[in-house]
């Protein structure tokens, strides 16, 4: 609440069962359907009546799932120039075993 004294915030939020706890991190990684890391995260668990949550903010950036590693691998296993391995890859949702046979078998 704009103006309002951080102390009195804080007697106000424990009256109402709030409590809030930084978490000191230096990155937040989010993987799932698309992964997604946070750069300079300020990360707060805040507990309000037994429900713990996380409040995150920071840079957000979209990862790239696929490593370079892996575009490597498969480019040298299925003998593809690393372009061919790249899409390999991304059509096989990053599984290096199907993107091999994939290309292999499309020889």
């Amino acid at each position: 609440m704009p103006g309002m004294n951080p102390r009195q915030m804080q007697k106000m939020m424990k009256k109402m069962g709030i409590s809030q706890t930084e978490i000191p991190a230096t990155e937040v990684i989010i993987k799932g359907e698309t992964d997604y890391v946070i750069r300079n995260p300020n990360v707060l668990k805040v507990n309000m009546q037994g429900q713990e949550t996380l409040q995150i903010t920071g840079d957000l950036e979209e990862m790239d799932s696929i490593s370079e590693e892996d575009v490597k691998t498969v480019s040298e296993q299925a003998e593809v120039s690393l372009e061919e391995a790249r899409k390999a890859l991304e059509k096989n949702q990053g599984d290096l075993a199907s993107a091999i046979l994939f290309l292999t078998k499309n020889k």
